[in-house]
């Protein structure tokens, strides 16, 4: 991926270690948990503390960090008002991205209910390549999608983070027996 000449970045901890967020001058850009598959060469990048797009990424991470996210809202929702850069992939990933922020807070869908949700049922193994390359991780929560029938698979954070965060998402409810979104708005 290509990313702006002019993106900053700012690390931020969490419970499952350090995340760099990352920005342009149109939007927020990136958000990747240290060590995870497809992390960005920011060699080129400047460390930024005070840019007010990451500012506002924090202001939105951080309560969902700690458990405060707005009950049963959709990432597109609850996310109103932070500028997201998506430019860096394909007019296909970035469908898979959107569809991505229609799943409520504590829902999670299927590979192939995301799919169809973008008009692309045989596209699956498409779709779930779009999904773990996902530059937004978090807040743009590709930690909801799972298997046909329901089982963890692969997250480019680590399948363990993924599970934290469904954790921290859904504490009630058993592993595995996760709540599935029917219908995804795209």
């Amino acid at each position: 991926m290509q990313f702006h000449t002019q993106t900053c970045y700012q690390n931020i901890q969490s419970p499952w270690g350090k995340i760099t967020l990352a920005a342009s001058p149109t939007g927020l850009n990136g958000a990747w948990f240290e060590n995870q598959k497809h992390f960005p060469d920011t060699s080129r990048w400047q460390l930024q503390n005070h840019n007010p797009i990451i500012l506002k990424a924090e202001a939105y991470l951080i309560p969902y960090l700690e458990g405060n996210w707005p009950a049963f809202q959709d990432a597109r929702s609850a996310l109103q008002g932070l500028p997201l850069d998506l430019q860096n992939g394909t007019a296909f990933q970035q469908a898979v991205w959107q569809a991505l922020m229609s799943i409520p807070y504590g829902q999670t869908c299927t590979y192939g209910e995301l799919a169809a949700a973008i008009g692309k049922p045989n596209a699956v193994r498409a779709v779930g390549t779009a999904v773990g390359r996902n530059p937004i991780s978090v807040l743009i929560p590709c930690h909801r999608v799972l298997g046909s029938q329901g089982q963890m698979t692969g997250y480019a954070g680590g399948v363990w983070r993924k599970q934290a965060l469904l954790q921290l998402e859904s504490s009630s409810a058993a592993l595995g027996s996760y709540p599935t979104k029917q219908k995804i708005a795209a």
